[in-house]
């Protein structure tokens, strides 16, 4: 018997949120709306959406002994998460600069602080953690050394959900546990490196598609591969082939943590034992409600609220 349904280790940010009506070009500056300080990070915020869903959640993180860190905390207990293993201390909070235009789309600098400092120690520490979890999620705004320490301290039968965010090349090691692999156009054309894009699968290049990518991820390793597409959904690929995974229609008002939302509720539906095309599916759902309201964590759905739309 599982303690959690899901097991987060990953970055606590606090989001400092701008909305500009046009990103500044190089050497400009632009005029934008107030200040909003919302918690964030892919972790915390991956941590919130599964609990909100009713999933039973876990973090692994870190943060600043300081204003943020206590806004992160109190976030991640509000909305039903443990946060026993969140440990506070050795560097100010991590922050994430977060600009919003008025389509909705964002673009997001990140300041690290104390998610830097979560380290492969803590995560051998928290070894009971681990063997409690039924599928454990990371990305990687926390160490890539910290990140394969997880793949290390996985428990037998529990699987591994990766968001590789910011997106770097990969240990075969870490793309070995992966189930699945979850990126976005661009995590998946760093991931794949000079062969993205490079000819059509008739000269042995991976080809233009996003479908030709699933393919090519797949190859390297991973057990099963996510691509997600924003409005256009998803695609989902196995050793059983790629299968497309519609999109809900909706008015987006800001696309900041819509991905999280969207790995967060895979995952959990995975443990749930959804099929992958399934889950995401589900995911899909959420991503599109959490799309429609301002902010990150905020704007996250619960279950019912997910079933009505």
């Amino acid at each position: 018997m599982y303690d959690y349904d899901l097991l987060v280790v990953g970055s606590a940010n606090a989001d400092l949120v701008i909305d500009v009506e046009r990103r500044p070009g190089a050497g400009e500056t632009v005029l934008g709306g107030d200040l909003a300080v919302h918690p964030g990070g892919k972790g915390a915020n991956q941590a919130v959406a599964a609990a909100r869903l009713g999933a039973r959640t876990a973090l692994l993180a870190r943060v600043g002994d300081d204003g943020h860190g206590r806004l992160l905390l109190d976030a991640q207990r509000a909305a039903g998460v443990d946060t026993a293993s969140v440990l506070v201390g050795g560097a100010p909070t991590g922050v994430a600069l977060i600009t919003v235009d008025p389509s909705g789309d964002n673009s997001i600098v990140v300041s690290p602080g104390a998610n830097g400092r979560l380290t492969p120690g803590d995560v051998r520490d928290a070894g009971a953690l681990f063997r409690g979890s039924r599928v454990v999620s990371t990305q990687l705004e926390i160490p890539l050394e910290t990140v394969v320490e997880v793949v290390r301290s996985l428990a037998e039968g529990s699987r591994f959900v990766l968001n590789p965010s910011p997106p770097r090349p990969l240990p075969q090691e870490v793309l070995a546990a992966c189930d699945p692999l979850i990126v976005n156009e661009h995590e998946a054309k760093v991931i794949l490196g000079d062969s993205a894009g490079d000819g059509g699968a008739g000269d042995g290049g991976v080809g233009d598609e996003p479908a030709d990518w699933a393919r090519q991820l797949l190859a390297a390793g991973p057990r099963s591969v996510v691509v997600t597409l924003g409005a256009e959904g998803a695609l989902v690929a196995d050793a059983t082939g790629v299968t497309r995974v519609a999109s809900v229609k909706v008015d987006a008002v800001d696309t900041t943590g819509a991905g999280d939302a969207f790995t967060a509720a895979l995952a959990w539906r995975l443990g749930a034992g959804a099929t992958l095309a399934e889950a995401a599916g589900y995911a899909a759902r959420v991503g599109a409600a959490a799309v429609t309201r301002r902010g990150a964590q905020e704007s996250y759905p619960t279950g019912a609220e997910v079933e009505a739309l």
